[in-house]
């Protein structure tokens, strides 16, 4: 008995010794499957050709968003990747606005969908939406017909005439000056979206517009520049670039040859450097971020919500005065008395002096 017991505690220690090598060796597999995986990872795809370039719109967006520099070390560097795109690093792209316009197709322009403004038609039907104006057009049917009914056609249209001329002035005012300032406030937007900046082309220096940059253009970079497009650094000085713009927190990121990818949008903090533009637009994620705020969700800010509030009372109340006031017309109406709040006030009056 003794023997049997020892023999089956043995066979338990056997199972669960064979139990852990198992997981042991699965472990290892799987750990050294996911070296392979990895590994694989970085291989990187021969460059498609795109056009007249030797690299496609799809891998230099892939290579930007990554930040992934082994890929970059693959393309041989800042300046294999130059070659690819046909430019040079220290004099930037050769050509007239043609090569610009290939590039262009080739790679996308530097810029983003804008939402486009409401119509006067639009601000006319907002304005129109208003509670107190809509208080005051059914006062001023209410009048017409009142005032038609008991006194004619001839006299009885005065009141509610004015009543609507005055709506109808007050909602084409409105919406006027609504319209207006919208026009005043996406000119403002284009002109402090449209920066100058400088850059290199054809070993020249010249101040251009952001929305001319095109793959391949070398910008120089300095204190309080914004980084008009994703970049390679080429070259530096103690260089910091300010990303909270793009990731929401105040953090000063320094950039050398070990991170050298730029993101459009960040702004140079600290020192000077030299960059080559790899992605504009909205193969940017500035610009994907931009076309996503340009986007109408139709929701209301929290000023708009509590003034939507306030008007709406001021209607309630509006509306419940008046529709006291019609309710004592029509009274004066059907009863032919002409003194009704006074016959009210007095009444009202009288039945305490009664209970005395």
């Amino acid at each position: 008995m003794l023997d049997l017991k020892k023999d089956e505690e043995q066979d338990k220690r056997r199972r669960m010794i064979r139990a852990h090598g198992q997981l042991i060796r699965a472990a290892l597999l799987f750990k050294l499957a996911g070296q392979r995986a990895i590994v694989l990872g970085t291989t990187v795809a021969p460059p498609s050709p795109n056009g007249d370039y030797e690299i496609g719109l799809e891998q230099l967006a892939s290579m930007n968003r990554d930040h992934n520099v082994t890929v970059l070390q693959q393309y041989g560097g800042v300046k294999g990747l130059a070659k690819m795109i046909k430019t040079y690093v220290e004099t930037g792209i050769y050509g007239d606005e043609n090569e610009s316009s290939r590039r262009k197709n080739a790679f996308g322009s530097n810029t983003y969908p804008v939402k486009k403004g409401s119509s006067f038609l639009r601000f006319l039907w907002e304005a129109w939406q208003d509670l107190t104006l809509i208080i005051l057009i059914i006062a001023a049917v209410a009048s017409l017909a009142l005032g038609i009914k008991t006194e004619g056609l001839e006299e009885g249209w005065y009141d509610g005439g004015s009543i609507t001329f005055v709506v109808l002035l007050v909602i084409f005012v409105a919406a006027t000056s609504d319209y207006r300032q919208s026009l005043q406030f996406q000119n403002l937007n284009e002109e402090k979206r449209n920066i100058k900046l400088e850059m290199i082309r054809g070993g020249r220096r010249n101040k251009v517009s952001i929305y001319e940059i095109v793959v391949g253009d070398v910008i120089p970079l300095k204190i309080g520049d914004q980084v008009p497009a994703d970049g390679i650094l080429i070259s530096e000085l103690s260089l910091a670039i300010d990303a909270s713009s793009m990731t929401g927190e105040s953090k000063i990121v320094h950039k050398d040859h070990k991170s050298p990818f730029l993101m459009s949008g960040c702004e140079v903090a600290d020192g000077a450097g030299t960059m080559m533009v790899t992605g504009v637009g909205i193969n940017t994620e500035w610009g994907l971020l931009m076309a996503t705020i340009s986007e109408d969700t139709g929701e209301e800010t929290p000023l708009q919500v509590r003034l939507n509030g306030v008007a709406t009372f001021i209607g309630i109340v509006g509306l419940t005065v008046a529709l006291f006031v019609l309710i004592i017309l029509l009274i004066r109406f059907f009863t032919g008395s002409k003194n009704i709040p006074m016959d009210l006030f007095s009444s009202s009056m009288e039945r305490p002096v009664l209970a005395k």
